[in-house]
């Protein structure tokens, strides 16, 4: 079996998507309020947090990377496990950080939710 090339729009399309659904779910509309609340974070205090948006923006980069690597060998359980993985830490993280429950389960719905949107944006191109 010969590896396909790295679906660099797949890529492209991924990590822009999972930082849409990042937008989404971390409004404080969605659960933006619970998962600062949780995160002890003053949503009204303070400007944009431009280095932690860099950072985001890198992590889902890497991540994107990871699943089109894998798609190019059709290796879904790698991803997944790749996933869980992120999801895992992320938790942990927070556990550690002694985060409300609510925020917790915010960011692990947002790393498994991005790394399923990156699939999806694999398959779809």
């Amino acid at each position: 079996m010969e590896p396909e090339s790295l679906n660099v729009a797949a890529v492209a399309l991924g990590t822009v998507a999972a930082f849409v659904f990042g937008m989404i779910l971390y409004h404080p509309k969605v659960l933006g309020r619970t998962w600062a609340e949780g995160s002890g974070v003053n949503l009204d205090k303070g400007g944009f947090p431009a280095a932690a948006m860099i950072l985001q923006l890198g992590a889902l980069i890497a991540l994107a990377l990871v699943i089109g690597l894998t798609a190019t060998l059709n290796l879904l359980g790698t991803a997944l496990l790749a996933i869980l993985a992120v999801a895992l830490f992320v938790v942990a993280n927070g556990a550690f950080g002694r985060r409300s429950t609510g925020a917790v389960v915010t960011d692990g719905i947002y790393a498994i939710g991005s790394g399923a949107l990156m699939i999806v944006a694999q398959g779809l191109l």
